[in-house]
């Protein structure tokens, strides 16, 4: 478990710009040491504010694209191509203007495919793809990812893991079909909290007013079926990347910057 480190900015567009640069640069530095790099890729106006700001980076051509897979910490559970999909927004901000190789962008089940309706058929499927591309190496059923991004809810919830529900006190698997989710729709797919761990950083994305008192639940030793945020961290490192709007109710202690 690695204590969380803060880094704020300004404003949204600062810290979806920093967190772009800071993307680029651990990709690079992990395809210059293993060969590929692996992230984990989150929705939400946070995620898709981090991917615009990738995408119009004149540095984004020093990662090789070919050399990347990408996975996905959780999706909405509708039909492919449907614009509430993460992956469909995904590729609207970042991944059609961007050379990947399709066999290793590891998109999340759609319902109405090849698992109809059935969210937790979907999620044991995906949990296979992990563990097919997991290696003696990370030492469990999912690869050790190199950066796992998680956006914050206003509740406090990640991926799809919101308080009180099962999902967020699952200890075995690593991927599972949510339903009754709090928010629209009701049913998802998310990785859990075991599956999140494996990553070598996690970082946690909160900008805005409305995150401020989910960030400092998060950070004030919240338990995690309470606070899901809470919970998430990385083997190497967890870093917060806030706005000084959801920084806001954090005390000045929690406030020096991580290293780079």
């Amino acid at each position: 478990m690695s204590t969380p480190q803060l880094v704020v900015h300004r404003d949204k567009e600062l810290m979806a710009q920093a967190a772009a640069a800071r993307l680029i640069t651990k990709v690079v530095d992990a395809q210059a040491a293993r060969g590929s790099a692996s992230v984990v890729l989150t929705g939400g106006r946070n995620g898709n504010g981090l991917l615009a700001a990738l995408a119009s980076s004149p540095a984004r051509d020093a990662i090789d694209w070919s050399r990347l897979d990408l996975w996905w910490g959780d999706e909405r559970f509708v039909p492919e191509g449907d614009p509430e999909r993460n992956y469909t927004q995904a590729r609207a901000a970042l991944l059609d203007a961007v050379p990947l190789d399709p066999k290793r962008v590891h998109a999340m089940p759609a319902s109405g495919g090849a698992y109809g309706r059935d969210a937790d058929a979907a999620a044991a499927a995906y949990a296979a793809e992990l563990a097919e591309a997991a290696g003696p190496e990370d030492h469990g059923p999912v690869p050790t990812f190199d950066v796992l991004m998680l956006g914050v809810g206003p509740d406090t919830h990640v991926a799809s893991l919101f308080p009180e529900l099962p999902a967020v006190r699952e200890t075995e698997r690593t991927v599972v079909g949510v339903h009754g989710a709090p928010k629209p729709p009701p049913t998802r797919i998310s990785l859990t909290l075991p599956a999140i761990r494996a990553a070598r950083e996690v970082w946690l994305l909160a900008a805005g007013e409305d995150k401020a008192q989910a960030a400092a639940m998060a950070l004030s030793g919240a338990g995690e079926v309470q606070a899901p945020a809470a919970g998430a961290y990385g083997r190497a490192r967890t870093l917060w990347l806030l706005d000084a709007a959801a920084a806001s109710r954090l005390p000045r202690s929690l406030y020096p910057p991580a290293s780079a």
